[in-house]
């Protein structure tokens, strides 16, 4: 049996080759690079002993291809940039050629030459690459998306980012700094500072160009850093809180002054709200369950009051994007009060009014109505279709529409259950009658509170 050549996969940009590496590249028949990893390489040692076999391609794909129809005759070395394996070349080779016929020479990371320029420790970062490719046009699907970023800063210290030319260090440092509240036609524009991101306990470094000659770190707060222009290739990392953690190594780091409350079940007393108006703790519990809630996804919160639902999802599912749609101003202050007092990042406030406030607004996975001024079946109507014509933006293995309605009278039931046959929902009904203790003359007594029906709605 005819004996494969192996594809050597080798990285360069901070050291010169090792004995292995050196071998691999001096044996090859051919060397692929592209157009910067071909003004990298003229700097080192091996350069003019192979400068004759160098093919340089324009795009990864084009080297893929070429591989794949000459690696049979032909003994190829790939030019990667840093570790290939990490966010790199080697990945797409291996997978598309086999781990036995890729055999991989990893220069350092640009993360990890990162990290050391600016003397941090990187064992406890999250490495997450926000590059989606050089084609435009072919973007890959990436992990994690910009607007990921605050709530993975609720969870991690430091966060190291591989950059590009869409998502760049001021684009990632002007979602840190701040979010904003979404206008409609009633309403004028907003902004709020990330209570996750605020500024007084982050740290951004810039590093660009590493390697290069001139290479240049910049560092600052995210404010410091948005809008500003970087030379590429760049890698931003973002720091929570290093200087606390520096002076204070015995105290356990939160992203607020006081320790945080459950995940979830926060009483009604820790929520900001205004004259009783807020879903009742143990309604909320049964709604969330009712909502079956997505790591990943959409939900809509119309009516959302003070926010009470929105804040318990977006806790328990950080990942969630989550539109808290309300049209009245002092529930607007009472849901921007708890997004701050929560430390909250994947609520976005909709100032406005159910339906016309949806139009523009991602398909829903979920939606919660917990207030609808009258408006419910356009409401409905208004989610069957978004549901229906726009393209799911999560991958989800339940990709189930769920709507779940708060009824506190016979007439609103009745309007959402028929409301939703007609748009072809299957439905189930639950009455939740709660009764709590208060003590009068020294005794517990059970006083009953309203009853609440709640609606639930599934559509595939």
């Amino acid at each position: 049996m005819q004996k494969v050549n192996k594809i050597y996969v080798i990285g360069i940009g901070f050291r010169p080759l090792d004995n292995a590496a050196a071998k691999a590249l001096l044996g090859s028949e051919v060397v692929l690079a592209n157009n910067r990893l071909f003004d990298v390489f003229k700097n080192y040692a091996d350069y003019e002993k192979v400068k004759d076999k160098i093919l340089v391609h324009g795009s990864v794909y084009e080297m893929l291809d070429y591989i794949r129809d000459n690696y049979r005759e032909k003994k190829i070395a790939l030019l990667a940039a840093g570790d290939p394996m990490f966010f790199g070349i080697g990945r797409l080779a291996v997978e598309r050629f086999g781990k036995d016929a890729v055999e991989v020479h990893p220069d350092l990371s640009s993360i990890q030459v990162a990290f050391s320029r600016i003397c941090e420790s990187s064992n406890d970062a999250l490495l997450i690459s926000l590059h989606g490719g050089p084609d435009p046009t072919k973007r890959r699907e990436l992990e994690y998306e910009l607007s990921d970023l605050p709530s993975l800063l609720v969870k991690h210290n430091k966060i190291a980012i591989l950059t590009d030319k869409m998502n760049n260090p001021s684009v990632i440092a002007e979602v840190i700094a701040r979010r904003s509240i979404r206008p409609t036609k009633q309403s004028k524009n907003a902004e709020i500072a990330s209570p996750a991101a605020r500024n007084d306990i982050i740290k951004m470094y810039v590093c660009e160009k590493l390697g290069y000659p001139d290479e240049k770190i910049t560092g600052g707060k995210p404010d410091d850093i948005a809008n500003r222009e970087f030379e590429h290739p760049n890698v931003a990392l973002i720091i929570r809180n290093s200087e606390h953690r520096a002076q204070n190594t015995d105290i356990p780091l939160s992203p607020t002054p006081y320790p945080l409350p459950p995940v979830l079940g926060l009483r009604e007393n820790e929520i900001q709200h205004t004259k009783g108006l807020i879903t009742k703790d143990e309604v909320r519990a049964v709604t969330i369950h009712k909502l079956r809630l997505p790591e990943r996804g959409v939900l809509w919160d119309i009516g959302a009051g003070s926010g009470a639902v929105s804040i318990e999802a977006a806790r328990l599912c950080p990942g969630l994007k989550i539109f808290a749609i309300e049209k009245d101003e002092e529930q607007i202050n009472n849901i921007v009060a708890n997004i701050s007092k929560f430390s909250i990042t994947n609520i976005e406030i909709v100032k406005g009014e159910a339906p016309e406030a949806l139009r523009d607004l991602p398909s829903p996975n979920k939606v919660f109505i917990g207030g609808s001024s009258g408006k419910l079946e356009g409401i409905i109507e208004i989610i069957r279709r978004s549901h229906e014509l726009t393209v799911m933006s999560y991958e989800l293995k339940d990709s189930t529409l769920i709507i779940v309605i708060n009824a506190t009278t016979i007439e609103t039931l009745n309007e959402a259950v028929q409301s939703l046959e007609r748009s072809g929902f299957k439905i189930d009904i639950s009455e939740i009658s709660v009764s709590r203790s208060k003590t009068i003359g020294g005794k517990r007594h059970m006083s009953a509170l309203n009853p609440i029906f709640i609606v639930t709605g599934e559509k595939l």
